[in-house]
């Protein structure tokens, strides 16, 4: 379950809904447009008081649609590098690395087309792409990984 807020900023209302939050890293919808928030410290680690109060919940299935050796996250996670999720659910249109190529943080590796709007999804991480783990046309689910950079 998510956590809605109803916030009123200089005069304008703003519905926040809190889908997620993992380590410092929030997703959070402001009147319907998503947005990966970072915040200082984790939640957990935070001492002063906060409005994000995530309630736990059941994991979020991965697409079976995608076409990857089983249980890719767990390894990629683990020992092979960083993950890049999906920040949301939605149909990959282009994929514009591949394993080997090295990336910088902010470099476009994934288009991914969600409410016929294209999305680039940038690396959140400098290295090296050690795994790709979807194809152009796949469709994924939140919190799918994409690929993983090493």
């Amino acid at each position: 379950m998510s956590n809605k807020y109803q916030y009123k900023v200089q005069g304008v209302d703003y519905e926040v809904e809190i889908e997620e939050v993992e380590g410092n890293i929030a997703k959070v919808n402001v009147n319907g447009i998503p947005f990966e928030v970072e915040l200082q410290q984790p939640i957990n680690a935070a001492k002063h008081p906060t409005i994000v109060k995530p309630k736990v919940e059941a994991p979020k299935p991965v697409s079976a649609a995608a076409p990857t050796p089983a249980k890719p996250q767990a390894a990629a996670t683990a020992t092979a590098g960083n993950a890049l999720k999906a920040p949301l659910p939605g149909t990959i249109t282009s994929i514009n690395v591949k394993v080997g190529d090295a990336v910088n943080v902010g470099d476009v590796v994934v288009v991914l087309e969600a409410m016929k709007m294209q999305n680039n999804i940038e690396s959140e991480y400098a290295g090296t792409v050690t795994a790709i783990n979807v194809a152009a046309g796949d469709s994924v689910m939140e919190g799918a990984v994409l690929l993983t950079i090493g």
